[in-house]
């Protein structure tokens, strides 16, 4: 153990004595203008003047979302103690993993890691580090802004109908339609500086429409009839039910998609490196993160019982003024999410059309590249709108290993912490934990999209 913790410490204090000096870390700067121009134009690296507080504002905003719903739904599948116990563990291993990551933002001298790839690069090599990373990545990025579009769509549909019950019905194809305009302008934002202030709104949303869900519960009591054993009939059902409530809880804490692009904003000095005030702003963003989905898990479940939708706004019908309120806080929300997600995806994009393509960096093409981002996202969301069935295929599918894993793996083979120590079990614990929930909340999460598939109609 001692060993292993002055291993451990060899590379930080290593790292910290290289870059002592502000010339030395100038010197590990080998860009040449044109990259660095470039880095100046790039979504991610173009401005590094943020504060803790933003960091734990676009990590709020990044994991409290559309997952927070689903999951009283979840919990029904899962029953008490695995549901407690999952969720319990689902923060815990998180919340290290999480950790990990800011640790490991500038872990060579001189260098910041800005991408998730750029560490799996120097993890796994500079191609292999490519493939591991970007498509997990990518999957998880655009895959949660399609289950955005439709979250978004949804809570509008979920408004009109409250506030104008006599209204004649809108398909919710037009709902998502006019989530994804108000996208379209928010996606010309240049940078995650520049989005802060929809993270303020986002987050103080999240919390809010969080605190009615679960609060506007309680006040409803335990319904008539309520019954906590898992509501399917069928043994594949509960079996696949399981599976895919995993993955919706994987889909609950999906920040770490993009918390080294946080990161990457914020200033850092070898005197004052950037994981001081992202660390804080990480406690405090999971401190939030904990008040929202305890409560709404817990107490959604144990007032509904397994008779709660897969979107607890949808079980709770009076008082209409507080659930319409609620819908709408969850429409700021995602706004504010799907730009987060958007963000490295944007930056990705950019990065292709200049370094590889060779295009000039301009408005036109980040407009255009842009556009059809959104129209991309908006027209999947409009095809494929199986909210529940969403989460937990994309939790399992993708959010498992960038969220649970992956990190761990890196840790593992950059830092080489001593064979059977304390870091190397809690590692492997993970490693293996993450396996098991990929695996088994994917192949729940297709069933369920399957099921759906047979009676839905398309763009109703």
């Amino acid at each position: 153990m001692g060993s292993e913790s002055n291993k451990e410490a060899g590379v930080a204090s290593k790292s910290s004595d290289t870059a002592s000096s502000p010339e030395r870390v100038r010197n590990f700067d080998t860009r040449t203008e044109k990259e660095k121009a470039l880095d100046e134009w790039l979504p991610i690296t173009s401005s590094r003047n943020a504060k803790w507080w933003y960091a734990a504002l676009h990590n709020v905003t990044a994991m409290v979302g559309a997952g927070v719903l689903s999951l009283p739904s979840a919990m029904a599948d899962l029953g008490w103690g695995p549901g407690v116990t999952i969720l319990i563990l689902s923060w815990v291993i998180t919340l290290y993993t999480l950790w990990q990551m800011v640790e490991m933002h500038e872990m060579v001298p001189g260098k910041r890691f800005d991408r998730y790839h750029e560490l799996g690069q120097h993890a796994f090599g500079e191609k292999l580090g490519l493939y591991v990373v970007v498509p997990q990545q990518l999957i998880c990025e655009v895959g949660v802004d399609i289950v955005y579009m439709v979250t978004g769509g949804k809570s509008l549909q979920k408004f009109h109908n409250l506030v104008c019950p006599d209204c004649k019905d809108i398909k919710l194809t037009f709902f998502i339609m006019i989530f994804a305009s108000a996208q379209f302008v928010l996606s010309h934002l240049p940078n995650f500086n520049s989005i802060s202030g929809l993270s303020l709104a986002a987050a103080v949303m999240s919390l809010s429409y969080s605190t009615i869900a679960w609060t506007a519960s309680v006040h409803k009591g335990v319904q008539k009839g309520a019954k906590y054993g898992n509501p399917n009939t069928t043994t594949p059902g509960k079996v696949f039910g399981f599976f895919n409530a995993m993955g919706d809880v994987a889909f609950a804490y999906a920040g770490h998609n993009v918390v080294l692009e946080i990161q990457a904003t914020i200033p850092s000095t070898p005197e004052k490196p950037s994981k001081v005030p992202m660390w804080r702003g990480v406690l405090v963003a999971y401190i939030v993160v904990a008040l929202c989905y305890f409560p709404v898990a817990i107490f959604g479940f144990w007032m509904f019982g397994n008779k709660v939708d897969d979107n607890i706004l949808l079980s709770l019908e009076k008082p209409t003024w507080l659930i319409a309120m609620a819908n709408l806080f969850v429409v700021v929300h995602v706004l504010g999410s799907y730009q987060i997600y958007a963000m490295p995806v944007f930056d990705m994009i950019e990065t292709l059309l200049v370094k590889k393509l060779h295009f000039q960096p301009s408005w036109m093409l980040r407009f255009v590249s842009r556009n059809i981002y959104v129209a991309f996202t908006m027209f999947i969301g409009m095809t494929f709108p199986f909210f529940g069935s969403l989460l937990g295929f994309f939790g399992g599918f993708a959010f498992a290993p960038t969220t649970f894993f992956l990190p761990c793996i890196m840790w593992l083979a950059i830092y080489k912490p001593r064979r059977f120590g304390l870091s190397w079990f809690a590692n492997w614990i993970c490693i293996i934990l993450g396996l098991l929930l990929m695996i088994f909340s994917s192949i729940g999460g297709l069933r369920e999209i399957i099921q759906d598939a047979k009676t839905y109609t398309f763009y109703s």
